[in-house]
């Protein structure tokens, strides 16, 4: 017996330090679990927006791209032949550090002041690609930057350059084309008649269209670069600094050649023919120039920190506390108590109209925003009816695109234009029709200051970066049936509106 007791021992010895070892390996990944929840807890109020951008039909390119790009991804790990590591300890890097905790203190600022939800969601997968930094070998981590990057590109940066980067650039782009139409003579077309025109005939717009090219043109950028396994650094910089100056030459010349076949030429239809393929084929040769050149771009080499990095016990715990304290901290940005005063409005002679309040929801989103005033009508004018609502407020952030929310109640976008009213009276003319039947329906909107008349979102938000902002009014209708919303009795109803609500601006 005392034999066989001696025997045995070595193997219980041997048990006890697996135990041992499988308790640590056991603790390190309850730990490293932990930090990943802490980190997604802290950006937990932006998972709603990525919903809606991961299920909503109206950013199906984003969706598509981003299947693209996770497909793309799995084979790139497969292939590898590595598997993660659920029991590694974190290793102390400063560049992954610095975006953990860059990004977290941006969004907690973000959310505090400003609720822009892009942002947010950048700081989110800047921030993330830095937590797994924390784990990857820093030249995998390197190598994998294109891929982080396409991977925040897929947010919906289009619709926000169209507003916010497209006005400038339309701006700018119209002078020049006037300038150069005025070098041979041409000096009848000026930039607001070449705005107006190129934002009609643009109503059917691609994402390699127009200023949204620059978008689509990154994604593009940064997956050829990530295919081909080169290094982001000051080479790559300047190929994508060449290719931005391309598309934007591109699209230059596209607004150039439908300048000269409209207006100067009375070609509208045409002009309207070839937007689009203009639009396509500035944006293939600006890609195949960026394919071409990165090819001097040079392969991932070296390390991109100095010093080893070290992996400590203690990190994951620290980080852990840091991302809870940090959700403690969240504060959204404060709502502002709703306005429920009507829009001081008389109808025009012959309108008849029936108010319809806003539910408390909407109520709460508009006010939240910054809306001094909102009131929704039904109205009947002649043989006319509809609803129209109307929302002032100093601040942009009150206003939208009606687009977004005739689609929200299930209207389908076929079609939606600039409509000059008179010279100084552009309005959007948006046709829209229910996707399980035939009905189709007329909708008009425009933004009015008592210096200004716009169909332009980006006009609007670029009003407010005056130092003395002036109030607007968004006036948005849906009539209940397709309308000849260029007929004159239904401009005559614009007309009227116009003038009621200049009065209300000049109260």
């Amino acid at each position: 017996m005392a034999g066989h007791s001696f025997q045995t021992a070595p193997l219980l010895v041997s048990r006890s330090r697996w135990q041992a070892v499988l308790q640590h390996q056991i603790v390190r990944s309850l730990l490293n679990i932990g930090l990943v929840a802490a980190w997604l807890a802290l950006f937990r109020p932006i998972f709603p927006y990525l919903k809606i951008i991961a299920t909503r039909h109206d950013f199906r390119t984003n969706q598509i791209i981003l299947v693209g790009i996770v497909i793309l991804l799995v084979i790139r790990i497969l292939d590898s032949g590595e598997r993660p590591n659920l029991a590694a300890i974190p290793q102390l890097v400063p560049i992954p550090l610095l975006l953990v905790g860059l990004s977290a203190i941006g969004f907690l600022v973000n959310a505090r002041f400003f609720d822009v939800n892009t942002l947010a969601a950048t700081l989110f997968g800047i921030g993330s690609y830095g937590l797994i930094g924390l784990w990857l070998p820093p030249q995998r981590w390197k190598a994998g930057l294109p891929a982080a990057l396409l991977m925040i590109a897929v947010l919906p940066f289009g619709d926000h350059m169209q507003t916010f980067v497209g006005y400038p650039v339309r701006l700018y782009t119209a002078q020049l084309v006037a300038e150069l139409l005025a070098i041979v003579n041409i000096t009848s077309v000026g930039v607001d008649t070449i705005l107006v025109f190129e934002n009609g005939v643009s109503h059917i717009d691609l994402p390699c269209s127009g200023v949204k090219s620059l978008w689509t043109g990154g994604i593009f950028l940064l997956a050829i670069t990530w295919i081909e396994q080169r290094q982001i650094g000051w080479r790559w910089g300047l190929i994508a600094l060449l290719f931005t100056l391309v598309l934007l030459a591109g699209n230059l010349l596209r607004v150039l050649i439908l300048t000269v076949a409209g207006p100067v030429f009375g070609l509208s239809t045409l002009a309207e023919v070839i937007h689009v393929p203009l639009g396509v084929l500035t944006f293939v040769i600006a890609c195949l120039l960026a394919v071409f050149l990165l090819r001097w771009a040079p392969l991932p080499s070296g390390s991109v920190f100095r010093i080893t990095p070290q992996r400590h016990a203690w990190l994951a715990p620290l980080l852990i506390a840091l991302l809870l304290v940090g959700s403690l901290l969240y504060v959204a940005r404060p709502v502002l108590a709703v306005n429920k005063a009507t829009v001081t409005l008389t109808p025009p002679t012959g309108v008849s109209i029936t108010p319809q309040p806003l539910t408390p929801t909407e109520y709460e989103m508009l006010s939240r925003d910054g809306a001094d005033a909102v009131e929704r009508w039904a109205f009947e004018w002649n043989d006319i009816s509809g609803t129209m609502i109307l929302i002032a407020s100093d601040s942009w952030r009150a206003h939208h695109r009606p687009e977004r929310c005739f689609e929200v109640y299930g209207l389908h976008l076929e079609d939606s234009r600039t409509h000059l009213v008179a010279t100084d009276f552009p309005l959007r003319q948006v046709a829209l029709a229910t996707p399980t039947t035939t009905h189709t329906f007329s909708a008009v909107y425009w933004f009015q200051s008592t210096n200004q008349l716009t169909d332009d979102y980006a006009t609007r938000i670029w009003a407010d970066l005056v130092p003395e902002r002036e109030e607007w009014v968004l006036t948005s209708i849906l009539f209940d049936a397709d309308v000849d919303a260029s007929a004159s009795e239904t401009e005559a109803l614009y007309l009227a509106l116009r003038e009621t609500i200049d009065a209300y601006l000049q109260r």
